[in-house]
Order: C-alpha cells, then structure tokens, then sequence
C-alpha cells in the first residue's frame, strides 16, 4: 500500500510558510505576528513529518512585539541557505521593518537581526543565485506607465551589511488585471529562466498564487499564462479549504516539485478557528512553467507522498502539563515579548501575576519605533487550537483580590475573546469584541471595545478547575465539570477578523488597578483534540 500525507502538514496557525532543503534535510519556517518566541522553525526528512526545531527570535532582546493586535509583529520570512549558513529575512511591523537574521543550524542560536534601512514595504525575500549573488525583493508603491501602483521590485544586495548594491528594479506589477496587494515575491533560478512567484487579492477568500518569469534576474517578468496556479475563489465560500496562496517551491533530492503554502479550513460555515496553516501540493512543471496539484487543480486533503525515505513520527506532545520541568515545553507561547518577571514555574505549577494591563483593552494604531514600549505586558501564556474540536482545562489557585482576574481564554484575533475568570467570590464567564473603523495604520483609526458577561456564579474557594469544551463552534464552559453556560463560536471566529490569525488557548491573570497584583497558580493544564 503507498504512503500518503494529509492537509494540512502543519495543523494550526503556522501562517506563510517558506521553505528550503540541504541535501535530505527540508527547513520550514513560519510567521508568529505578535507572539513570543518568534517565528517557529520546523525539520523534515520526507516533506510529511514535521518536528519543530525551536524559534529563531527566543530571547527578547532579539525581538520586541507588542501585546496590542495579535496580527501584527512578524510576518512572511523567507528561509534560505547558502554556503554553510541560514538566513532569514522577515518584517516586524512592531519595530523598525525588515531585518536579516542567520545561523549555521536552524535550531539555533540565531544572529541578532540586521535592520535593512533600504527594504522598504511587506514580505520581503531574500535570493541567492548560481554565481552567489544576493538579491533582495519586496513590495512598495512603484511607476508604471500609466502611473503609480503597488508592484515588485528588486536589487542586489550584500547580506553581510544590508545595503543594497544596485538601484531597486521593477519587476512585476500584478498577473491579473487590477489585482490588488502584489505581494509574498520568492525569486529561483530554474534553468534557463528566473521565476518570480507571488501571491495576489489579499489573504482572505481571493488570494491566489501567481507565476511570472524572465531571462534576468532583475528584468521584467512575463505573466504565466495559467495564472493564478493556485487559487480556490471559484469554488465558493463554503468550500471545505479556502484561501490558499503565499506559496513557496522545493525540489526534492530526487527531483520532484512541492509548494508549500497557507490555507485555512472553514468549521461550521464560513468561520476560520485555526486561521492560516501550512500545507503541501505536488508541482510540475509544462511548458517551463509550473502545474499546481496537477489533475485536479486544487488542494486535496491527501496525496501520495513523496518518494522520499520515511521520516520518524513525531511524538504528540503530552496531553497533560505538569509544570513539573525547568522550562515552558516549547507549544507554549507568550503575547507580546515577555520584558518581566511576571511568571515562572514553580513548586510544580506555572504562576502568573495579574498586570495592570486588561485582556480586552481598547486597540491602538500601529506604533513606530520611537514609540515602543518594552513593559506593556500582557500576563498570558497560551498554545494554538489545532482542530476544530478541543477541551482545554486548568486547575487553578488563585486567591483574588479586588478588581483581580485569572483563568483560563481563547483569543482568536483582535479583542475578539472567552475568558472563564476567577474573581473575588465569583466565577464569570466573559465575551470581549472590538468593532474597528478600518487597519490600525489609519490616522483616524478607532475602536470600540466591548466586554459581556455571558454567565456568572457564586464561588468562594481559593482552588477550581476550568474547563472549554469546543465542538465546531457549539463552546460549553465548565466549573468543577458542571457545566456553567454554552457560548455561540461564530461570535468568537467572525469571518470580519479575516484569516490572519488563530485560535489561542491558554491562561491569563490580569488586575484593574496600576498596580501588579496577585500570583495566580496552574498546578496543570490540559489540552486534548478530538
């Protein structure tokens, strides 16, 4: 019987995949928005199993991101290897734009980041080509003919500075006629011909992946004429997978073709809980241009796998942590970089201090650099939903004082959010949704944050477990396994949010005073899929 793999190869929000291969080993990264440690890092050695290495931004003064959007921070890296060394090119959006990061093993240490002052615009990548020439790509606002437009550009660059060696080139304004947000560019040399494949229509319902190519490398790209390779708009709203793009390509030792890719699989209509994942469609290549999933056209959930000796499985993380080791197991993250001492693990139990800093605080516009701030923390530590049905539990101990909060959350985007919370004689269950008058980079940018208290009862014991049950979008809450309330997920995944992000899981304490408050303690926390 032949082996196959299943969609997605990375369940989960693990957004804008990009990818590489050494020799038999394949290198996967991914984008991380606002969490910390940032941008995860995976291996494989047959495409299907996928084990995650680390984080190349896992200490915070490699990185700041803030607690404030949950979508913004870092996004689309592009992952490459050259000579013996790593690099990684991205843009975080809560500091100065696009950097450059290295190493000799993707597992780690990874270098300081190297701001690039030139690189202007979104998603950046970074090119080597057969000669061991650097190029870097991006977006911004470009001259076309008829005027000015959103488009591609590229120069050569020297990766050990930064700075750029030739006048930025205009490469490619869009495949399709009017398309918006030109974007995600990766440049390879194939041949005889470059190829420039980015993606197009934004990463909601009309993105697509789109293919140009050209004899130079820094020439204008002609448009594939099967344009977009990948896209699923034409299968409707309610199609079981939808918006698939921000490609990349790997062949394998053995000369097969793979895209790697985002995507996001729709749960009870057209909600996205698990935001973008990663996943996987065989490539090849007529007439000198590339076929995607070729047969059918469109992403299927399993295909045969590749002809690649098989990896080892990867052991399933414990459904159960104990707190009971030095460090947080790596599914765990932080909101925002973690610049206080507000947890640690101890006497077997994760603690978390309660920050003056509310769950649901209003969102503000992007910050620039000159307004960081490093000590606006957010007391959250949390791991990503990874199916559409999930119980998540805590037990916890938490002696509230006034106006202190602590529990258990899901936070899917924005300030949209369940809370289960301990306070002072009570137990509330807590809905939280922000109605926004546009991005947060508008100069008039508003929001308007509400928070609703679904249930609440009477509850004077210092101790308690806490409990979500998620089918689909059917959510129960439980205390001490009785059942408080059940809440409708649409309101927690409305499609309004966009895919960006997923669904987080997690613990968080909080107080409404300036001051920090109490320690709330997990003695454990329970994740388990169904």
């Amino acid at each position: 019987m032949s082996r196959t793999y299943s969609n997605p190869i990375i369940p989960g929000f693990f957004p804008d995949p990009t990818i590489c291969r050494v020799g038999e080993d394949y290198y996967l990264a991914t984008s991380s928005f606002e969490l910390f440690p940032a941008l995860p890092v995976f291996h494989s050695k047959d495409l299907v199993h996928w084990k995650q290495l680390g984080c190349a931004q896992d200490r915070p003064e490699q990185v700041h991101v803030s607690s404030n959007l949950f979508s913004g921070g870092m996004m689309a890296p592009t992952l490459r290897y050259h000579n013996g060394t790593f690099y990684m090119i991205c843009c975080n959006f809560a500091e100065k734009g696009n950097f450059l990061i290295t190493a000799q093993d993707p597992a780690g240490p990874w270098s300081m980041p190297l701001f690039l002052e030139e690189v202007d615009g979104i998603d950046a990548t970074i090119f080597f080509d057969d000669d061991g020439k650097c190029y870097v790509a991006g977006t911004g606002d470009l001259e076309f003919p008829d005027g000015t437009d959103r488009g591609i550009w590229a120069a050569q660059m020297d990766p050990a500075t930064g700075k750029l060696l030739t006048e930025k080139k205009t490469l490619w304004r869009s495949a399709l006629r009017s398309a918006t947000s030109p974007e995600a560019p990766h440049i390879y040399h194939i041949g005889t011909w470059y190829y420039l494949l980015t993606a197009e229509c934004g990463t909601e319902h009309y993105h697509s992946v789109v293919f140009g190519r050209c004899k130079e490398v820094l020439g204008t790209y002609e448009a594939c004429p099967n344009n977009p390779v990948l896209a699923h708009r034409h299968l409707g709203k309610l199609y079981p997978i939808g918006n698939p793009g921000h490609a990349d390509l790997v062949q394998t030792q053995n000369g097969e073709w793979y895209a790697v890719f985002l995507a996001s699989r729709l749960v009870d209509g057209f909600h996205k809980n698990m935001g973008r994942e990663t996943y996987m469609v065989p490539v090849i290549w007529e007439d000198e241009w590339p076929v995607f999933s070729p047969g059918t056209g469109k992403v299927e959930w399993t295909y045969p796998a590749p002809n690649l000796p098989e990896d080892e499985p990867v052991e399933p993380l414990p459904e159960t942590d104990d707190f009971d080791s030095e460090k947080l197991a790596m599914c765990w993250c932080f909101w925002g970089t973690p610049y206080t001492d507000f947890w640690k693990l101890e006497e077997s139990a994760l603690k978390l201090q309660a920050l003056p800093r509310p769950m649901a605080r209003p969102l503000r516009s992007v910050i620039s650099d000159s307004q960081i701030r490093k000590d606006d923390n957010a007391a959250v530590i949390f791991r990503r939903q990874c199916q559409p049905n999930f119980d998540a539990a805590a037990k916890i101990r938490f002696a509230a004082g006034e106006g202190e909060s602590a529990g258990i959350l899901m936070l899917q985007q924005l300030n949209h959010q369940l809370r289960v919370e301990k306070r002072a004689g009570e137990i509330r269950v807590i809905r939280a949704e922000a109605k926004t008058n546009g991005p947060v980079y508008l100069p008039d940018f508003k929001d308007e944050t509400a928070e609703f208290v679904i249930a609440s009862i009477p509850y004077e014991r210092e101790e308690a477990v806490l409990r979500i049950n998620a089918t689909g979008q059917d959510i129960s809450v439980f205390c001490n396994d009785e059942q408080i309330c059940h809440v409708d997920g649409r309101l927690i995944n409305p499609e309004s949010l966009g895919p960006m992000t997923g669904t987080m899981v997690g613990m968080f304490a909080c107080t409404e005073k300036e001051e920090a408050g109490s320690w709330a303690a997990f003695d454990w926390f329970r994740y388990r899929e169904f």
